[in-house]
């Protein structure tokens, strides 16, 4: 007898009722002040693609961390196969301290100890629920770190550098296609994920660039985007022409709205900030004032950065 691969609604109706009115809601991750509208939880695989430079690790780190922060009960596992974890905690501790991002690498704190040691018991205060995955970069390698760990939410950074590990020759289409696989696996297994991916330049009639980023932007693109729930990119290409403005856009949802963020980035302390566009100048991007966990000594409300130049080659 062939076997029935299909499931009557009304077998499954009542209990599927029953859990829509008194079931508790989704569990969700908080990424930040301002960033409610991305969904970060179990069973979630999220997608953020940008340009190089345009700063997806370090939002994929902000968010990370701040989630950490807001859930004592959370844990995470960041496989990341391009920084070691010290670079990775040096920009974080920037952010928190509100300090240059270059004077921690450098290790210049002269006049700047109370920021960094309160920075550092922001990070100490989660250390214990964090961890780096520093095998190879296959996946069946991660899932034994998540196991060993006990990691609920994944941080693979970036996805295209990932491999399935089953020694057989894949062109790179079905290899990423096993990459989303495996991810959407861990996802239904309960675990979240946050994929960081590369982008493709846009041919135009004026060359390539990173403007009009969309799903067709990622790199591989069908094969990623069918495996995540929501996928964003980052660009500031497309974004108005001041200080630090950045879109994020989410280019697919399959649980409601696909929103945009007009954020700023403040590179040199490695902070996004979801930019005020209000008091009459719509589209305007106002210079944040320090995000930290640490009020400016100096200045209590705050001051803009300014590097003097404009630019930061660094990031």
């Amino acid at each position: 007898m062939t076997a029935e691969h299909y499931t009557p609604a009304a077998g499954l109706f009542d209990a599927w009722a029953d859990d829509v009115l008194h079931g508790k809601p989704p569990e969700l991750w908080t990424p930040g002040a301002g960033f409610h509208s991305v969904e970060l939880g179990p069973g979630l695989v999220v997608l953020v693609g940008g340009a190089p430079g345009a700063g997806k690790t370090a939002l994929a780190m902000q968010w990370t961390v701040d989630a950490l922060r807001a859930d004592e009960s959370l844990r995470v596992l960041v496989a990341n196969v391009e920084m070691h974890p010290r670079t990775l905690l040096d920009r974080q501790l920037a952010r928190l301290a509100g300090v240059d991002a270059s004077w921690i690498r450098k290790r210049m704190l002269a006049g700047q100890e109370f920021r960094v040691r309160a920075g550092l018991d922001e990070l100490r205060r989660v250390a214990g629920r964090l961890a780096f995955h520093t095998g190879p970069p296959v996946l069946a390698d991660v899932a034994r770190s998540v196991d060993a760990f006990g990691a609920r939410f994944l941080v693979a950074d970036y996805v295209q550098r990932f491999t399935i590990g089953t020694g057989d020759a894949l062109d790179r289409r079905a290899e990423l296609d096993g990459i989303m696989g495996h991810l959407r696996r861990f996802a239904d297994a309960g675990l979240g994920v946050l994929a960081v991916s590369a982008v493709a330049r846009q041919k135009g009639r004026t060359g390539s660039n990173y403007a009009g980023l969309g799903l067709a932007s990622f790199r591989g693109s069908s094969e990623l985007e069918y495996g995540a729930d929501s996928c964003w990119t980052l660009s500031r290409d497309d974004a108005p022409d001041q200080w630090g403005a950045v879109n994020l856009t989410c280019q697919k949802n399959r649980h409601g709205e696909t929103p945009s963020l007009l954020l700023t980035f403040d590179a040199a302390r490695q902070t996004f900030t979801v930019a005020n566009t209000g008091g009459g100048t719509a589209g305007a991007v106002t210079v944040p004032a320090r995000v930290s966990a640490v009020p400016d000594a100096f200045d209590l409300g705050g001051a803009p950065y300014d590097d003097g130049d404009g630019e930061d080659g660094l990031f």
